[in-house]
């Protein structure tokens, strides 16, 4: 039958929008507007796969399978058939039961009765992967649907997304009115105008604590107060900043000072990484081309971290600057370029030792794609 039906993982679609919205995945902390929601998923699905709705599932959990008021809402609109696992307690977290195992049984039944030609599944859990593979097998396209992850990073299983015919993240909901995207609260007004205080001692004292309040000192105030300690004599503005303090970094062989008040290098201090470079679409991008095409070869590896980072640099002056750097990758993005690679499992051997054959592979596939680029935009590499 040429239609589409959409299966929602509710605990999936609610947890992940409260994580992107307010910060954290109880859903609890918004509220849904389930008939804006339900018309939505309808317009989509049908656009995304040219044919017109049969149905849209909806499967959530509920203390003892009893349908709560938004489950009845649910029930009476039309196309929406609403499945219920069970919700339990445990360890003071709730946890659905069933609700995988008769999404499951739904999309093995609709694909081997041939229901539908099309199926937009709305989840990440990697347990509906054989409900997935059978719906292939009987000629049922699979449409994968994904929330935006509140940070950028992945919310769905590897395995869901390799097997997907086709897949879509969702663009994030518009956030409430007064509240700025990401889920960040509107900042708090000023505070009332006050007296004004007395001129500071240079030197930092205990604070004083008010009546029945204790105050807690923080970790900036401990260390200013050891410093007046040890150095009375010396400015508060002194003892911020202790003398000859210098932090060690290597990306490859030996021990590099690294200088600069914050211990990073002004030449290094000012390329971006990657992760600073990438947006959050972007990311998905990456994830799904790791899982797909990058085959996990060190050499390879480390080509496809540096054309990512050069595509997305908002000025060349940064490529620039790397390339005077050779063969030294700056510390901050060779961190960046072994986490990376630690993806693809060339970092993981025995007795967790870094094996240093992948890790300079992986610098020397940096490198290549860096000097590719450099000459095709005739910068001058380093010697």
């Amino acid at each position: 039958m040429d239609r589409c039906v959409v299966l929602v993982d509710a605990g999936y679609l609610l947890g992940a929008a409260a994580s992107l919205l307010a910060g954290e995945p109880a859903r609890s902390r918004i509220t849904v507007d389930h008939a804006a929601l339900i018309q939505g998923l309808r317009e989509r699905a049908e656009a995304d796969t040219q044919q017109p709705l049969l149905r849209i599932y909806w499967f959530d959990g509920a203390p003892d399978r009893v349908p709560q008021p938004e489950h009845r809402r649910l029930r009476v609109m039309p196309r929406v058939t609403v499945r219920l696992g069970a919700l339990t307690r445990s360890d003071g977290r709730w946890a659905q039961k069933g609700v995988d195992a008769a999404m499951h049984a739904e999309l093995t039944e609709l694909a081997r009765n041939r229901a539908c030609s099309d199926v937009v599944l709305v989840t990440g859990d990697g347990d509906l992967l054989p409900g997935l593979m059978s719906a292939k097998e009987h000629g049922v396209a699979v449409h994968l649907w994904a929330v935006q992850a509140a940070d950028g990073d992945y919310n769905q299983s590897e395995d869901l997304v390799a097997e997907a015919d086709e897949r879509r993240v969702l663009p994030p909901p518009p956030p409430p009115p007064g509240r700025p995207p990401g889920g960040a609260r509107p900042p708090r007004p000023p505070p009332p105008p006050t007296a004004p205080a007395a001129p500071a001692d240079p030197g930092p004292s205990e604070p004083e604590p008010t009546p029945g309040h204790k105050t807690v000192p923080t970790p900036k105030d401990l260390a200013a107060l050891r410093a007046h300690a040890t150095h009375p004599d010396r400015t508060a503005a002194q003892n911020a900043t202790p003398a000859n303090a210098t932090l060690r970094w290597s990306s490859d062989k030996g021990w590099v000072e690294r200088g600069g008040p914050l211990g990073e290098p002004a030449e290094t201090a000012s390329l971006p990484t990657l992760a600073q470079v990438t947006s959050a679409e972007q990311r998905w991008a990456d994830r799904e081309e790791d899982i797909t095409t990058v085959g996990g070869d060190p050499f390879e590896v480390g080509q496809v971290f540096a054309r990512r980072w050069m595509e997305r640099l908002p000025e060349t002056v940064h490529l620039q600057k790397l390339s005077t750097m050779y063969p030294r990758i700056p510390h901050r993005i060779d961190g960046e370029l072994l986490r990376y690679a630690a993806r693809f499992g060339l970092l993981a051997h025995k007795d967790d030792q870094i094996d240093e054959h992948d890790r300079y592979a992986i610098r020397a596939g940096f490198w290549r794609e860096i000097d590719v680029r450099a000459a095709a935009e005739h910068v001058p590499a380093g010697e």
